[in-house]
């Protein structure tokens, strides 16, 4: 029940402002609109307006704003039965294309002032400057750093968390770093030179350079939630169990955790947890998934279906202003990084395997539901923003196929011939319905769901 709601909701929500923005901007240009509709198929509600019928409609997987006047009466041959100075069709090419990117617009609107709320409500998280992993052989090994080392200071800059460490070496170009460090109740400094490192970054696995010391925060990584049927199900893992050692060695990040789960496909290790205050081994197999690496090689790599998130993260609070600067800097990231998976789709850089459905999305929504509303809220401006992205891709059916239109009509001095277009929206009607199949039989995969049927 709990993903179904929140699965109803997170849509309805992203519809709701998708279509307000088609709505709002062409009551603004002087369209008028003959039906606002939420949601496909049998109507559920319906009233009337002055001059618009709002619909609520049973399957919740779009909607659309009908506009008065959509085609030329002139390429319908047809006598309007309407004000020809409320015809979308009619209005000036600027106008239109304002109406239909106002929907992709305020999708991106929405990620903008939900990060900005989360920010200004809970803050950013934060940790304190404390030495988790010392690599072996590091500058951070020579200079003497130990695992519980709190770092107090850098160049006699007092530092709070470790984040300011952080933002002193991607400024350091390599220079030597002086440190002060607390341990054993006792302060003493070092000196620590920073080398340059590649090292995959977490999303795509690409190559990336960064200066580093060779140690890293103490941030115990915990199970924030569970998958039915998983490896981490299986293995007894439940939300909140706080993870401390893998096959024997310490893990002191989420990222430790992930690295030490990757590396094992279809390996049986166990795994040290707290619970409730006990110590508790869990023998864990995590399932080996392929995966393809930047240079286009497919290896092997182990998934536990897990939530992994920091235990005991403090939150630094934003202020207004602040967390809507941010909010516009964290969606712009989002839609760069969107951009990006959709050109490694499809330029097979990732595996077409990674694209996901509605059950997918519920699926997701109903997880981060059980993590709190702060994670759903979360989630429902990355989904915002994927939609606001796929939604001005140049596709046919889609807002970015009729702005390829305006922009060819901008090219021409005229628009396409009605024919031209209607083709185009069949050809395009069914791409989409061959990717929404192609993605609910992922969805279905992922499940398991063919076991049903074996």
């Amino acid at each position: 029940m709990t993903t179904v709601v929140s699965f109803v909701v997170v849509i309805g929500i992203l519809i709701l402002i998708h279509e307000l923005g088609h709505f709002f901007v062409a009551r603004w240009t002087g369209v008028g609109v003959e039906r606002f509709s939420i949601g496909f198929g049998p109507v559920l509600l319906r009233w009337r307006g002055k001059e618009t019928e709002y619909v609520l409609s049973a399957i919740p997987m779009g909607g659309y704003v009908k506009m008065m006047g959509e085609e030329s009466p002139l390429e319908g041959g047809t006598t309007p039965t309407y004000d020809p100075t409320k015809a979308f069709a009619l209005k000036p090419l600027w106008a239109r294309f304002l109406i239909v990117f106002a929907g992709p617009a305020m999708n991106l609107v929405l990620a903008v002032v939900i990060f900005a709320v989360v920010l200004a409500t809970l803050g950013r998280p934060v940790w304190p400057a404390v030495v988790g992993r010392v690599t072996e052989g590091s500058p951070g090994a020579a200079a003497g750093l130990r695992t519980g080392d709190v770092v107090v200071a850098v160049n006699g800059r007092s530092i709070a968390y470790w984040e300011d460490l952080d933002r002193a070496l991607a400024k350091s170009d390599g220079r030597p770093l002086e440190l002060r460090v607390r341990r054993d109740s006792t302060e003493q400094a070092v000196t620590v030179k920073p080398r340059l490192r590649t090292a995959p970054d977490p999303i795509f696995r690409e190559p990336r350079e960064s200066w580093d010391i060779g140690a890293g925060p103490q941030l115990i990584p915990q199970i924030s939630s569970v998958s039915p049927g998983s490896p981490s199900e299986k293995a007894g893992l439940k939300a909140g169990d706080v993870v401390t050692s893998v096959a024997g060695q310490p893990v002191y990040t989420p990222e430790d955790l992930v690295e030490a789960i990757r590396t094992r496909p279809g390996q049986s290790f166990p795994m040290t947890v707290e619970r409730d205050g006990r110590t508790l081994t869990v023998t864990v197999t995590p399932d080996p998934v392929k995966e393809k690496s930047p240079d286009g090689q497919e290896r092997e790599v182990g998934r536990i279906q897990a939530g992994i998130a920091t235990k005991a993260v403090s939150f630094e609070p934003y202020n207004p202003v602040s967390a809507l600067g941010h909010g516009v800097t964290k969606t712009s990231d989002m839609t760069v990084l969107t951009v990006k998976g959709l050109w490694k789709l499809l330029s097979r850089q990732i595996d077409s395997s990674n694209i996901g459905g509605p059950i997918q999305i519920a699926t997701e929504a109903g997880r981060q539901a059980k993590d709190g509303m702060a994670s759903l809220a979360l989630f429902t401006a990355i989904i915002s923003v994927n939609l606001g992205v796929l939604n001005l891709l140049p596709v046919p059916m889609l807002d970015g196929g009729h702005l390829f239109f305006f922009v060819i009509e901008a090219i021409l001095g005229r628009p396409l011939s009605l024919r031209k277009r209607e083709v185009a929206q069949q050809v395009g009607f069914v791409l989409l319905m061959l990717l929404m199949v192609y993605a609910i039989y992922n969805d279905l995969v992922r499940i398991d769901a063919f076991k049903l049927f074996r």
